[in-house]
């Protein structure tokens, strides 16, 4: 309902970020009024300084020698001086169209009314202006430069009402205010398409329906958040999954780029695969929000972005603090412990806005296999966010992990079909392993003069992994069997810092981000043959050490109050090194550099209707190992990818994306874990065609449907062998979700996959499957009680699968089939929490 007009004090906010966008009209609103008097500054979060346009600029990242020669560090430095004077020439270039005097920039934060939690992703726009903006993750959001008058600033999102608040501006007086929004029953018919502030993230709608509807009951539920993604475990829970992704087998990660609040997930030249990406040591209650990006079309992401990537972000303050208690079957348990630190405007290190959490989890389970599994798990979670001056916020995160694990491996057709093992069974039960990683983090962000923002992070990870795997059984040993052991022990040091600013190009804004990275791994990796878990002998081992240097331009400019244009060019430097500890001929270094621009077009025909046409280069490095043997071959293979589509909105009430994909790989790597070899398979072509629907049936009743359909074919080869081995050709995942204001809430959900080619030749087939998930909760102010199923209709499925040629103890010769990891039958779970 409306209220009259009430002063509020500028330095009650905090500072902002740029961006444009627009929202549809609310069902109600509060109008309050900011005054300036005449010839004052504003007391505001974050003051305007006088000094030059030119009086600051971000400095470059730390650089971690690797002991290079001194023709490589000549390149280095000329890299780094490259990029960073690009970065310096734009910033230069912008402080020439400096803001004009008679305008001022608005800026504020947005929060929950009853928990004062900051609200990121909520839509931002001045009422009967073009573009507007969204809130990042700490709430912060800037309104660009307006003339002197008098506004109505709009701000609603997903879950809270559309609220009004009227401003008065004064020229050249910048001001700031604080929003706050009541939760509300979830509404589709309210949702617009465009995203002012990030235009690349077309599905950041749909992404954010999803982390409000869809139920996350473990991290592996985390990635298949992100449309048309499908994953597979085949080491008793312990490994990465297996992903798939528009018509990719990306293996653990190869072919896309994961990372959580700014962390990278993906492992360059690890033990296991190129691009190694695990996801478990999320903690999924802490998980806030996900933005994804298919295709290589963005320029802050790099390495292994070619299929795609996904951001996820932890929350900035917890909703409630809790305590949760899970039972299921096979001897399944787990505890998870949430906790704030810090009352709602409880105050750390400084005087502003401030948030501090832990969160804990342990988790066991036997699971359903034949041989006992005894997983466990341990994460451990510290997160800290506030305001600390009037300019600068600071975020720190620390984090550890340690799993620890048995697995019966993928077992053969032939051994089920003669009844030697049950489809539970195992070839080798003294399959495992165990891993853990540590990590630390800091992200530093300053608003500057001029509107414009430095972000900066800097991070560390300490990481290892322990891997007993038999892939072939008894194919290269007849007497002691195949088992391998792969170990990578690694240090990772990072920092990343990007320099946002806008400008007014007489009524157009361009919005333009500079970003310098580097990321250093130091590595202990080694392959070696074992017998039930006792090494024997030594194949591979020794040192990695690689390093990339990368550096991006990004500009967005409303060309009218339609159109946008987003045009971005990025550059990237790796330098390998591999010490092998035994012979010198596989040691040696290498250095290679990639440069992929970007270029991408959006139209919003009319709130309701956006159409995109994305263009763009990307890469995956190829494991230090192999280029240092071979600096001649493909050592930063590049993708290349184009696509449109639309995000449309047929009805109020149904928002659809699509979009028509082509993507080139120059070759495709495929990593070759028990020799510790990497090989290429060639050139590959795919195509294909996303659907995303999510549609409101009634006030509480959800409805959503996936729907990827993909081509994909080795170039260069006869039309009889030209398959790429386990591209997926058809995915769909959908479900049910009710929503009752009472707190009940149930979900049926679906998971298909259809058929596919298992090898070139399509002579092996991996087989399709499709299930059906259920969860129900039931939750008040001070307690949650729920269950899930999987597998309701207990169907006998093949989880991961594979091609392999294998021979089994006193079989005279191999033979090549489908091996397969037995997906979860009917699985039950319970659980319990108590909020306060």
């Amino acid at each position: 309902m409306a209220a009259g007009p009430v002063s509020t004090p500028a330095a009650a906010a905090a500072p902002g970020r740029a961006g444009c966008g627009h929202l549809p009209a609310p069902p109600a609103s509060i109008s309050r009024t900011v005054s300036l008097p005449a010839g004052s500054r504003s007391r505001r979060a974050l003051s305007q300084p006088t000094s030059s346009p030119y009086s600051f600029y971000p400095t470059p990242p730390f650089f971690l020698p690797l002991r290079p020669e001194a023709s490589h560090r000549g390149c280095m430095r000329s890299t780094v001086y490259w990029i960073f004077a690009a970065g310096l020439e734009l910033a230069a270039w912008g402080g020439a169209t400096t803001a004009q005097a008679q305008q001022t920039t608005l800026r504020g934060t947005v929060a929950d009314s009853a928990t004062g939690r900051p609200l990121s992703g909520v839509h931002v726009r001045v009422l009967n202006h073009a573009g507007g903006t969204t809130a990042d993750e700490l709430g912060h959001f800037q309104l660009g430069t307006l003339p002197a008058g008098t506004y109505t600033v709009r701000a609603g999102g997903l879950g809270y009402a559309t609220r009004n608040q009227t401003v008065t501006l004064l020229a050249g007086q910048p001001a700031t205010v604080a929003l706050r929004l009541p939760t509300a029953p979830l509404a589709l018919a309210e949702v617009t398409v465009a995203q002012p502030r990030d235009p690349n993230q077309t599905l950041a709608v749909i992404s954010h329906i999803d982390k409000l509807l869809r139920p996350v009951n473990s991290a592996q539920d985390l990635l298949p958040l992100v449309p048309g993604l499908v994953i597979a475990q085949h080491a008793g829970g312990g490994k990465a999954e297996q992903i798939f992704i528009r018509g990719f087998d990306v293996d653990h990660g190869t072919d896309f780029n994961v990372s959580i609040d700014g962390l990278p997930v993906n492992m360059v030249s690890h033990a296991h695969g190129q691009g190694y990406a695990d996801f478990h040591f999320v903690i999924p209650e802490t998980v806030d929000q996900l933005r994804v990006y298919k295709g290589p079309y963005t320029a802050r992401f790099g390495d292994f972005a070619t299929a795609g990537a996904g951001e996820f972000t932890t929350k900035t303050r917890l909703e409630q603090s809790q305590v949760k208690v899970e039972l299921g079957q096979f001897a399944t348990r787990r505890a998870v412990a949430l906790v704030n630190l810090l009352p709602v405007n409880g105050h750390l290190l400084g005087t502003g806005p401030e948030n501090a959490y832990v969160a804990a989890e342990y988790s066991f389970t036997n699971a359903y296999f034949d041989a006992k599994q005894h997983f466990r798990r341990f994460n451990g979670l510290a997160k800290y966010t506030g305001q600390l001056s009037d300019r600068t916020s600071l975020m720190l995160l620390a984090s550890r992990f340690n799993s620890r694990w048995d697995a019966s491996g993928q077992v053969p057709e032939r051994a089920i079909r003669e009844g030697l093992i049950s489809r539970f069974g195992s070839i080798d039960p003294t399959e495992g392993g165990s891993t853990g990683r540590t990590n630390a983090t800091a992200v530093l962000t300053t608003d500057l003069p001029h509107a414009a923002v430095l972000r900066q992070q800097v991070y560390y990870s300490r990481y290892d992994f322990n891997l007993f795997s038999n892939f072939t059984f008894f194919l290269r040993n007849p007497v002691d069997g195949d088992q391998i052991r792969q170990t990578d022990g690694r240090h990772i040091y990072g920092y990343t810092g990007t320099y946002e600013r806008s400008f007014q190009l007489g009524s157009r804004t361009l919005r333009t981000t500079a970003g310098l990275g580097t990321r250093l791994d130091d590595i202990d990796v080694a392959l070696r043959n074992s017998v039930r878990r006792t090494v024997t002998d030594t194949i591979v081992t020794g040192r990695v050490y690689e390093q990339n240097l990368n550096g991006y331009l990004d500009a967005t400019l409303s060309l009218t109050d339609r159109l946008t244009l987003n045009a971005a060019l990025r550059a990237d430097y790796f330098r390998f090194r591999f010490r092998e500890d035994r012979v010198d001929s596989l040691s040696g270094r290498a250095g290679k550099a990639r440069v992929s621009p970007k270029l991408n077009l959006y139209y919003d025909v009319t709130p309701a209707v956006q159409l995109f046409v994305r263009s763009g280069f990307g890469f995956h490095s190829n494991d230090a190992r192999a280029v240092v043997t071979n600096p001649a071959g493909n050592v930063l293979p590049r993708a290349i990818g184009y696509e449109v589509g639309s995000t449309f909105k047929p009805v109020p009430a149904l928002v659809v994306n699509t979009a028509l994909w082509a993507l080139h790989l120059q070759d495709e790597l495929v990593y070759v874990g028990d020799e510790g070899v990497v090989e290429s398979a060639g050139r590959t072509r795919r195509y294909g065609l996303d659907v995303a629907a999510r549609y409101q049936l009634t006030r509480s009743l959800f409805a959503d449907v996936d729907l990827n359909f993909n081509h994909g074919r080795l170039v260069g080869e006869p039309r009889t062998a030209n398959r790429i081995p386990l591209a997926p050709t058809f995915t769909s995942v959908g479900g049910l979700t009710l929503r009752r204001p009472g707190g009940l809430s149930a979900s049926l959900r679906y998971r298909h996959i259809d058929s596919r080619p298992a090898n070139e030749d399509n002579s092996v087939r991996a087989r399709g499957y499709f299930l059906l998930d259920a969860v129900v909760s039931y939750t008040r102010r001070r307690f949650q009680v729920g269950a899930t199923v999987e597998n309701l209709l207990n169907v006998a499925w093949n989880q991961a699968q594979f091609d392999t040629t294998t021979r089994l103890r006193n079989e005279a010769v191999p033979v090549q089939e489908l091996h397969f990891t037995p997906g979860t039958p009917f699985y039950a779970k319970l659980n319990a929490s108590v909020l306060f």
